[in-house]
C-alpha cells in the first residue's frame, strides 16, 4: 500500500443516521478521542505495521537495512567472481617494451586466457605470457614446440621449422627487420618452447640464452596463458589470432 493510503479514510460525504426521525434536527456529532492503541501507544499489539512518530511506519527502515545487505552481498559476490576469474581464467597484462612491435606496442594492454593450455596444446604462432629467463612475466611468439627443429637461416635468410621456411615478412615481423641476425640450430626438447619477439632487432628471446642448459627454450609449465585480445588503447582493439604462416609446418 502506498503512503497516500496509510491511515487515511476516503471522503464519501455526510451519512445520515438510520435512527433519526425525518424533519428533526440532527444531533451534533460528539468527537471521539482516539484510543491509545489507535494512537500507536500499544506497539506490541500493533506490530510492525503501527505508524511511528510523525505518521511514518517502522518498515521502511527495515527495508533500507535489507537493501544495504543485499547490495553488500552483490558487491562481495562480484569481488569473489573477479578474483576467481583472475586466478583461474583471465588476466590482463601491460606491454612495457618494443620487443613485440608492431603486433603489440608499448603501453598496449592484452588479455590472457589462462585455461587455454589446460584444454589443448601450445601451438606455433601463439603469443604467450610466461615466466621468462629472468623470472619475470614475459610475452613472445611461439616459433617452435617440443620436438621441432628450429634453424636460422636458409639461403633466403628465413627461419625454418622442421625444414619448412617461415614466411614472416609482411605478416607479423617488424617492418624492415630481418628474421634473425643471430644464427641458431636447435631441436626443441619435449615439453619446452622456442620463443621469439616480432621485433627481432629489439627482442631478447630464446636466441640469447642458448647456453642456459636448455638451449634457450622455456618449459610449457612456465606459460601463464595465451594472449588473445588487445583491448587498450581503444583504437587498437583487436583479437590476436594465430597467423597462417605456420600452417605448412609438419
Amino acid at each position: 500500500m502506498g503512503e497516500s493510503d496509510e491511515g487515511r479514510l476516503g471522503t464519501a460525504g455526510p451519512v445520515e443516521s438510520a435512527d433519526r426521525v425525518p424533519g428533526e434536527p440532527a444531533e451534533p456529532e460528539v468527537p471521539v478521542e482516539p484510543s491509545e492503541a489507535a494512537a500507536g501507544g500499544q506497539a506490541g499489539e500493533a506490530g510492525e505495521n503501527a505508524p511511528a512518530a510523525g505518521g511514518k511506519k517502522g518498515r521502511p527502515a527495515k527495508r533500507k537495512r535489507s537493501g544495504f545487505l543485499e547490495t553488500l552481498m552483490y558487491v562481495l559476490g562480484g569481488v569473489v567472481v573477479a578474483l576467481l576469474v583472475h586466478t583461474f581464467l583471465l588476466q590482463s597484462f601491460w606491454i612495457p617494451s618494443e620487443s613485440m612491435q608492431n603486433t603489440l606496442l608499448v603501453n598496449d594492454y592484452v588479455v590472457v586466457n589462462k585455461l587455454a593450455y589446460k584444454l589443448g596444446p601450445v601451438e606455433r604462432g601463439d603469443i604467450v605470457v610466461f615466466k621468462g629467463w629472468n623470472g619475470e612475466d614475459t610475452i613472445k611468439r611461439v616459433i617452435g614446440v617440443g620436438g621441432d627443429h628450429v634453424k636460422c637461416c636458409d639461403a633466403k635468410r628465413r627461419i625454418t621449422v622442421n625444414g619448412t621456411p617461415l614466411d614472416e615478412e609482411g605478416k607479423y615481423l617488424y617492418p624492415g627487420a630481418k628474421p634473425s641476425d643471430l644464427k641458431f640450430d636447435v631441436t626443441v626438447p619435449k615439453g619446452r618452447l622456442w620463443l621469439m619477439g616480432d621485433h627481432r632487432n629489439n627482442s631478447a628471446d630464446s636466441r640469447f640464452y642458448t647456453d642456459d642448459g636448455h638451449e634457450g627454450t622455456i618449459s610449457e609449465d612456465d606459460v601463464t596463458g595465451r594472449a588473445f585480445l588487445r583491448y587498450w588503447p581503444l583504437n587498437r582493439i583487436s583479437l590476436l589470432s594465430r597467423p597462417g604462416t605456420f600452417s605448412a609446418v609438419r
